[in-house]
């Protein structure tokens, strides 16, 4: 059984259809990647799984629990944790005060603190700006707080929306480290990635969505070399 199975999945915002009736799945222990244009779904595919966004009609399996329509709070507590487009980091409250609100659905203290370590063996710039606030980190800093946020929740699937987004190169290559660190610790990742080339080179398998439906799908490495996806992705030849 997958550990995450969408089913038919059709969403729209009043008028506009954003997805048709898209279906894939992710196993545990995967990195899976959505690879498209700009306005394919990508994030609104992702906003469903968080049911963050409203589902016309398909259903989203989680750990064999049929999800769709859930609150989000529920869904977090179940250890799908969502790191949005934009990072979404709470500007006014510090690092601190930033990986603690994520860890907001834990009791355990002494498992709470033991993230946090984590936390900062993966990026010790946070432990060094500790009391700073939020809005005033780098825009490289504040993406590494949402990933920070979102293993404070002691994620079982991670859903990743662009986390590459406005970042200076050797950053993104920081970033896809980081999430290849996550993925061998034992986190499943869906990754939604504007950066199609990075995506295909830390993901087992991958999708592509065009306009609300997924054209193409299988290995990784088998999409990095298909010349439909090196045309339109990856940057010709």
């Amino acid at each position: 059984m997958a550990l995450l199975e969408v089913k038919d999945l059709c969403v729209s915002y009043g008028a506009i259809q954003a997805l048709h009736g898209i279906s894939f799945h992710v196993e545990e222990g995967e990195v899976v990647t959505l690879i498209g244009a700009n306005g394919a779904g990508k994030s609104t595919t992702l906003r469903a799984i968080s049911a963050l966004q409203i589902v016309d009609s398909g259903s989203i399996t989680y750990k064999g629990v049929d999800i769709t329509g859930k609150e989000p709070s529920d869904i977090v507590k179940m250890g799908l944790i969502h790191v949005p487009e934009g990072r979404r980091i709470f500007a006014p409250l510090t690092v601190r005060e930033n990986l603690e609100m994520g860890a907001y659905t834990r009791t355990d203290r002494r498992a709470i603190r033991e993230s946090m370590e984590h936390v900062f063996d993966l990026f010790p710039r946070l432990k060094e700006r500790l009391e700073q606030t939020g809005g005033t980190l780098s825009g490289g800093e504040q993406q590494m707080l949402a990933v920070g946020r979102a293993l404070m929740s002691d994620p079982k699937l991670l859903l990743m929306d662009e986390p590459s987004m406005g970042l200076a190169p050797i950053l993104v290559e920081e970033i896809f480290d980081i999430i290849e660190t996550i993925s061998k610790q034992g986190v499943t990742i869906l990754l939604v990635e504007q950066n199609a080339h990075m995506a295909l080179s830390v993901a087992q398998r991958a999708y592509v969505l065009e306009t609300g439906t997924i054209g193409l799908s299988g290995p990784a490495q088998e999409l990095a070399e298909n010349p439909r996806v090196r045309e339109a992705y990856l940057g010709g030849h």
